[in-house]
């Protein structure tokens, strides 16, 4: 960590918005602000957007001199390129490679700047600012509109030879005939069960194949989404209750296969769906042990991120400002 300079540059870019913050060692974050993502037609507009943006939030912390580096968590990054590849959400950035982390670097004065994807960030920001804090081995799984991970061991993020190794969200848990369609192209992937999409359609399958009363039944099935099943979960739903349950089953079991071939110290979950709490949590220890390969039982501890908060993305890209 770059100790000269107090300061470092987070930035999430997400399909709709991209927050830029300032952040310090300690991990909070001095300035924020955004812009509208898909506002620009051209990734070159982007980045001279991005740059307007920061300029005021620099001249509160003393300008470009006090920054020691720049992390971008974004969608279809290559860490080691600094490029977004065919990202399919973005406008400026869905037919080819965009070398954002240059482009960025270029405009500031040759500052670093790191790209990686937003699994990756979360990993990032959990080594440096949240639970994972002193851990060297330990997986990320985000569960939000799908699933995503980083995997870090002997304390480095693993990336593979061309920079997208860690997919976990599509490691396939369903081998049937009737294995749901992921948005990857592939039938089974656990994104298509255990994301927050997937828990809407576990909800959606089982008011469908059966005439259980629920709670869930007040709600067209094609508006229900994993809220809607917390929610009644909460107010002690059983149907509810069982597609968490089910949900926690499916991501533990696989849990315990990701065990196999990196024996990690911690398990940490970030995204929306934490928020059930036990919910879903016991059951995805639960299956885990029961799972698992005995000599790693009761090995592994489940947390949930200690960086659930609206700035969680800024933080964990802004770790990768620091450098190695």
């Amino acid at each position: 960590m770059n100790t000269q300079k107090p300061y470092v540059i987070g930035v999430d870019l997400g399909g709709t918005n991209t927050v830029f913050g300032i952040v310090d060692a300690q991990g909070n974050i001095v300035a924020q602000d955004s812009i509208k993502t898909q506002d620009y037609k051209t990734a070159v507009a982007f980045v001279e957007a991005g740059v307007a943006c920061l300029k005021p939030l620099l001249e509160k912390v003393g300008g470009i001199e006090q920054i020691a580096g720049m992390g971008i968590g974004a969608p279809n990054a290559n860490f080691y390129s600094g490029a977004i590849e065919y990202a399919p959400n973005l406008s400026w950035a869905h037919d080819g490679v965009v070398p954002l982390a240059q482009m960025f670097s270029g405009r500031l004065g040759g500052l670093a700047v790191r790209l990686t994807n937003d699994a990756n960030a979360a990993a990032m920001g959990e080594m440096t600012y949240g639970v994972a804090r002193g851990m060297k081995n330990f997986i990320v799984i985000t569960l939000g509109t799908g699933v995503g991970s980083g995997i870090v061991i002997n304390g480095q993020l693993v990336y593979g030879h061309d920079g997208f190794a860690g997919e976990l969200g599509h490691v396939k848990v369903d081998h049937s005939a009737n294995a749901r369609l992921c948005g990857c192209g592939r039938h089974g992937c656990l994104e298509a069960y255990c994301s927050a999409t997937g828990v809407a359609r576990t909800a959606r399958e089982m008011l469908q194949l059966s005439e259980r009363p629920s709670l869930l039944r007040e709600k067209n099935p094609d508006d229900i989404e994993s809220l809607d099943v917390f929610l009644a979960a909460q107010k002690g739903d059983d149907m509810a209750k069982e597609i968490f349950n089910y949900t926690g089953l499916t991501l533990g079991e696989a849990c315990a296969d990701f065990a196999a071939f990196s024996s990690p110290e911690a398990f940490i979950f970030f995204g929306g769906l934490c928020k059930a709490g036990g919910l879903i949590m016991k059951p995805i220890e639960e299956a885990y042990n029961r799972a698992v390969m005995p000599i790693f039982r009761g090995k592994a501890k489940f947390l949930v991120s200690g960086l659930m908060n609206a700035n969680a993305a800024v933080l964990g890209a802004s770790a990768l400002g620091w450098g190695e």
